[in-house]
């Protein structure tokens, strides 16, 4: 998945258990709970799981459970929230270039995509 450049001043990332909300299918921002925090390391290789999704067909809902809000050291870069089941994450934030904010299928049993998936699972 094509990331905005303003990856490489990440510092942490919130990880969202996203709360659904069907007035708003694309909400300026996630609702949900906070359920960690990943920083240095752990955000690297979140981000690089996130890089390594390959590009698959989307599915017609998009209803994200997961997701992540990435911090640089001057506030929010970007948000990603991502759908397992209609296979597709939403980028959207302040260091997205407009023309990179929008809707990227991936494939939800590709490797990258499952250990991704795990790590979210792991913190509930």
């Amino acid at each position: 998945m094509l990331l905005p450049s303003a990856h490489e001043q990440t510092e942490l990332i919130e990880v969202v258990r996203i709360t659904p909300d069907a007035n708003d299918p694309l909400p300026k921002t996630m609702t949900g709970e906070d359920t960690a925090l990943w920083e240095e390391a752990e955000a690297r290789e979140a981000l690089a799981l996130v890089k390594e999704l390959p590009v698959s067909q989307p599915g017609q809902t998009f209803l994200p459970g997961w997701g992540m809000r990435v911090h640089g050291p001057r506030g929010m870069l970007f948000e990603i929230a991502f759908s397992y089941e209609c296979h597709a994450a939403r980028l959207w934030g302040p260091a997205v270039p407009h023309k990179q904010e929008g809707l990227y299928p991936f494939d939800p049993d590709s490797p990258p995509a499952m250990e991704l998936l795990r790590r979210f699972r792991s913190l509930v």
